[in-house]
This record gives structure tokens, sequence and C-alpha cells, in this order.
């Protein structure tokens, strides 16, 4: 077999990632049909089809696949003799981070984080993806440069660090007519309730516990954010339980009143996860510091 040129190591990363020739070509700014003739060698030389067109795009066959790993570990290998990752400065560049996160992540984060980003990184630009079964994929393919949440399907094969230790509340609309200055548990087992069908891990400790230590809870609207649930709450009868970092932004925000749970609810932490790939990439690592030292500040 010839020897390969390693810029076509790129082409097959792209096409990997983006499941596309044509954004393939998109991202390494070339053309479409230089990229088809760079996969053509590829095939040849390696003398595999490498990806086939299905309804979900250019999906890997299983030689394809198992070359994934060793092409990136040799692109980052290059990357680094040629001096493309030896910095980063944030001051002048343009670069564009990736962020998985919850609602409440982007209510608690992003204000503070872009007005960071604006003083020292006036470049950087930020695209949110909702946290979802995806997260993992988007994190390890590179679609993704950080997720921030509870997710302990993440943590094998996956870096973290902890942000902060969370908590619930429950959350009434401040003139509701029968829970004023204490919420009971006969009260919150009487009330209605707004639940969360989606938005993270959260949820799923509330449930988890509930129905653990055998609460009645009368769930009468189901809500995917949290966000949209507190709003709802603050101009109806309902109660809701939602961490206490969200009750924290709304409170002053809205006519709501918060209260401990008459229950107990256990604590969670939460991380910012990323793949190993980016472990020492220089950018991926000031952001994780910059969201670090922002989200400690608020503790």
């Amino acid at each position: 077999m010839d020897a390969l040129d390693f810029r076509l190591l790129s082409v097959f990363d792209e096409i990997y990632k983006t499941r596309s020739v044509s954004a393939a070509a998109l991202a390494l700014d070339l053309g479409q049909p230089a990229v088809s003739v760079a996969l053509a060698k590829l095939r040849h030389q390696l003398g595999d089809p490498l990806f086939v067109r299905t309804s979900n795009g250019m999906e890997p066959t299983p030689f394809g696949e198992g070359l994934v790993r060793p092409v990136r570990a040799v692109l980052e290998a290059l990357d680094l003799v040629h001096g493309h990752r030896n910095e980063f400065a944030p001051a002048t560049s343009d670069r564009s981070f990736r962020i998985c996160m919850t609602d409440i992540s982007q209510l608690v984060l992003l204000p503070k984080l872009w007005e960071s980003l604006r003083r020292s990184a006036p470049g950087i630009r930020i695209e949110i993806f909702p946290l979802s079964s995806d997260t993992a994929q988007l994190l390890e393919s590179g679609q993704a440069d950080l997720s921030l949440g509870f997710m302990p399907q993440l943590e094998a094969g996956f870096y973290q660090q902890v942000l902060f230790r969370q908590h619930f509340v429950c959350m009434v609309g401040a003139g509701h007519p029968r829970i004023k200055d204490a919420l009971t548990l006969a009260q919150y087992e009487a009330e209605d309730h707004v639940v969360i069908s989606a938005s993270g891990s959260a949820p799923l400790i509330i449930d988890r516990e509930i129905e653990r230590q055998g609460i009645k809870r009368r769930i009468a609207l189901k809500i995917p954010s949290f966000l949209g649930a507190a709003l709802l709450v603050e101009h109806t009868e309902h109660l809701i339980t939602i961490p206490s970092r969200l009750g924290d932004v709304l409170q002053g925000r809205g006519a709501f009143r918060i209260f401990a749970v008459p229950f107990t609810l256990p604590k969670y932490e939460v991380k910012q996860y990323w793949h190993e790939r980016y472990h020492q990439d220089p950018g991926s690592r000031w952001l994780r510091g910059v969201i670090s030292e922002l989200l400690l500040e608020t503790t």
C-alpha cells in the first residue's frame, strides 16, 4: 500500500464528524469535488468503502469505524508538531465553542459567561445544544466541546469536574391561597403539581425519591422545561419542585414564594464533562477554567 497523504486523514475525520461530504468540504474550506476525490483515494489505498450513504447520511463501515481513533491520534500529533495547539489567545481568537446544557444552566451560567467573554474574548462565539441521549456522541465526535449538568451516564470514559452541589426547593405563586408562610408534607400531597418531562436528570431524582418514600403527588401538568413550568406556577395555584439555583435566579424576577422541600431529597453534583480528545486542547482548557470560576463565584 502506498504511503497515505496525511491531508486525506483530515477529510476522513471531517466526513466522520459531519456524516456528509458537502458539510466536510465546507468545514475544511474545500470544494466538494476535492473532498470526493480525497475520499476516493482513501478508499482505493485502504481497500474499503469507509463510508456508505444511508438515510442518516454517510455512515462508516466497520473498517472505517475502527480507523477513527488512530486517525485522530495521528491528526492530534501532527497539530502538536506544527504548533497549532501550543497556545490559545482568547483576546484575539474567533473560535466557536459548542456547549450542551439544560435550560437551568442556560439561565444560571449564560448571562455571566457572555459578560465575561465580551470583556476578555470578544471574538469567541458560543452555540448551545440541549442535553439529550446524543450528548455523549456529540462530545466524542467533536461536534460539542463541553457539557454541563448531572449526567452519570457520561462518567465512564469522559473527564469531569464538579462545579457545585445542588439541592431542591419548592415554589408556588406569591398569591397562592393555601400556602402562605410554610409548606408541610400534607400540603405538598394535597396540591396540584407541575412536573418536568425533560431537561436533564434532576426530574428523575425527584420522581425516584417520591416513589421510594411513598409520598403522594397529584400531577396536573407535565412541561418539557423548568423555565416554562416556573412561569406557569406564578399565575396558577400549582406547586413545583425545582433545583435551588433556578429558585435563586427566579426569585425577585416574578411573584413567587420558595420553601424547603418538606421531605428529604438528595443533593446532586453538577459537573462539566468533556471527551479525552479535548483534554489537552488549550482553548477547551481555557473555557473550562472560565466556567469553573464563574460558577464558583455564585456558590
